[in-house]
């Protein structure tokens, strides 16, 4: 199996949407995307094709955050939501998005990345809950964690606010009360 990552392209969102709802219980991170999108903050949106196939076997999301440390406004993005096909599982794919979008964002510039998840699997990409616990947000918590994507230029004593944006107020909510 050769797996590319790739940016997702306009011709890919029916298979990222149909991946997000497969992928999860509810439709919820597939309408996350979709409303990211439509309100112009998703930053970033890698795929990862199996070259064989033809078929998605993963994407990743960032999307732009509202980012203030220590006084100063600094670009930052969340991370979310992150899905594999389940034949692809458990082979490095999820690894592969991740690090390809910490690396592409890093480069472009972007001081830290937010996501919420378990600290086991998110730690071995440099997040923390450490670096994200100064940070005042509605997620703060044992799983709120971040990772910074200039070097060390984000103490782990940094104070200030994270925020998302505003399509990840929407999630858990009833798709027909949105309406």
């Amino acid at each position: 199996m050769t797996i590319a990552i790739r940016p997702a392209t306009g011709g890919d969102v029916a298979a990222i949407d149909a991946l997000l709802r497969r992928a999860f219980r509810a439709a919820d991170e597939a309408m996350l995307v979709q409303r990211l999108c439509v309100d112009g903050d998703m930053v970033l949106t890698l795929v990862a094709d199996d070259e064989a196939s033809g078929e998605l076997a993963g994407m990743v999301a960032f999307s732009r955050m509202q980012v203030e440390a220590d006084g100063r406004v600094i670009p930052g993005v969340a991370l979310a939501p992150v899905a594999v096909a389940a034949p692809y599982r458990r082979q490095g794919v999820a690894e592969a998005l991740i690090q390809g979008g910490l690396n592409h964002l890093g480069d472009a510039g972007a001081a830290v990345c937010f996501v919420l998840g378990d600290p086991a699997y998110y730690g071995r990409f440099g997040f923390s809950t450490e670096h994200a616990a100064g940070f005042s947000s509605p997620y703060a918590g044992e799983h709120f964690m971040a990772v910074p994507l200039q070097g060390d230029r984000l103490a782990c004593r940094a104070r200030g606010a994270a925020n998302h944006a505003a399509a990840f107020a929407m999630l858990g909510q009833d798709t027909e009360a949105q309406a």
